[in-house]
This record gives C-alpha cells, structure tokens and sequence, in this order.
C-alpha cells in the first residue's frame, strides 16, 4: 500500500472505471428484469429522456426551467445565510458576550434537520419562494456561522496583540484583521452550506414548491415516469458537483494566495 498521489490520468482512469462499473450494473439490473424496467429504466432511456426535457416541457416547464427557478431560490436562502452568518460568527468570535447569549440559542437550533422545518414554511409561506428559501437558510446557515467563528477565534494571537498595540477600534480589527485571517475557514464553511443548502432546497421542493427540479420530481413519481424522476436526480447530481468544484477552486486559491499550501 502507498500514499503516492495519484497523477491526473490515472485519477480520470480510475473515476472512469468506477463509472463504467456503476451503468454496466445498473444496465444489467434493468435489462435482465432482475428490477422491472417500469422502475429502473437502463440508463439509455434515462439519458434520452433527459434531453428530451430540455426541449419538452413537464409540469408546466422545460428541465433548464425548473433549475432556474431551483437555483434561484437556492441563491437567495444561500446568500441569506452567508450574508447572516458570517459577520454574526466573526461577531461571536470577537466579541465574548455576544458569543455567551448567542451559542444557547444556536446550539438549540442547529440540530434541527431543515426538512423539519418544512410544516412551518408551507403554513408561513404556501407554495411560494419564502418557504424553500426558508429551508434552504436553515440548512446552509449553521455551517456559515461555526466556521467563520472558528476562524475568528484562531486567528494568530500576535496579530491581534500588534492590532491593540496599535490602538486599532473594534470594527477596523474585524475587518482588516479577523475577517482575512478566517478567509480560508469560511470559504470551507461556505462549501459545507453549499452542499447542505442544495440538499434542503430539493427536499423543500419535494412537498412545499410549484416549480423546480423536486417539484418535477414529485409530478414524474405521481404518473410512475421514472426517467423523468431519474432525469430530475441527474440535473440535482450535476449541479451541486458544479457548485462544489467552483467553491473548491475558490478555496485553493485563497490557499495558494495566503501561502498555506503550495
């Protein structure tokens, strides 16, 4: 056994394998009748019907949108989290009694799945945006806050004792001290709700939305259209490998920027 890193062509050889392997089982699941085809299309069919989608509409929408109006409401509940938690957790992290009335109150609620939270968002918000903007917050939010907490309260001491020294005023010390120094930890923290929001956003839209990629879902499974099902999963699976590709490279770079990895 070895720690070599693998080098990139055999990363994409392996990734490869692996996927090969996983539509050959599938293929022969569905095509032998070992799963009846009713509920496990092959993948051919799946794949057709995918792009058929996006030129055919389905509840009301083409699959292209459905995702707009998904990542929409995922952008807002996202950027509401950030916008929120982020100054809220470097407040936290500067600022000890903040951090000793706020933590009851987060530590309460953190653990609340977001799918939990769904009852509320349809009696508050209807089939609306609020609702899975809702969810979507409650799932993205803890993540934001924690990290850039965490960030802020392992900033490097000697900075903050040249930052008193220097008479420097609370809010200068937050954002010109504490907010670059947690840069990469909330970059991290904002991966982590990227991933936990887009996950909420789907399961918000399975019950409580009348458009999107989860609303599509639950109109295909209604009628037993299972590649429009397998169809919508795709799209789901595509996007938030997206979205977290773009958050890594972001966080690589703020790395290599501040010189903590090569």
């Amino acid at each position: 056994m070895t720690d070599r890193p693998l080098t990139l062509r055999e990363a994409v050889l392996l990734g490869a394998g692996g996927l090969a392997a996983f539509i050959g089982l599938w293929s022969l699941l569905s095509t032998t009748g070992i799963v009846p085809r009713q509920f496990l299309p092959t993948p051919l069919d799946v794949a057709s019907r995918f792009f058929q989608l996006f030129t055919t509409p389905f509840a009301g929408a083409t699959l292209p949108m459905h995702v707009a109006s998904s990542f929409q409401r995922y952008a807002y509940g996202v950027v509401l989290a950030a916008v929120i938690g982020i100054p809220l957790g470097l407040l936290m992290g500067w600022f000890r009694l903040l951090d000793d009335i706020v933590t009851p109150i987060f530590d309460g609620l953190r653990f609340i799945a977001p799918i939990a939270w769904v009852p509320f968002a349809a009696l508050w918000f209807g089939t609306g945006a609020g609702g899975p903007v809702m969810i979507i917050f409650a799932g993205a939010f803890p993540p934001c806050l924690i990290n850039a907490y965490r960030g802020a309260r392992f900033v490097e001491p000697r900075l903050i004792e040249a930052g008193r020294m220097l008479g420097t005023p609370n809010l200068r010390m937050i954002l010109e001290v504490l907010l670059p120094a947690a840069a990469p930890s909330i970059i991290a923290g904002l991966r982590v709700s990227a991933g936990l929001g887009w996950q909420s956003l789907v399961g918000a839209e399975l019950i409580v939305a009348a458009a999107g990629v989860g609303f599509m879902m639950v109109q295909a499974q209604g009628s037993v259209q299972t590649t429009t099902v397998m169809a919508g999963m795709i799209a789901i699976g595509i996007i938030g490998m997206l979205i977290d590709v773009l958050l890594r490279r972001a966080e690589a770079w703020l790395r290599r920027r501040r010189g903590l990895e090569a």
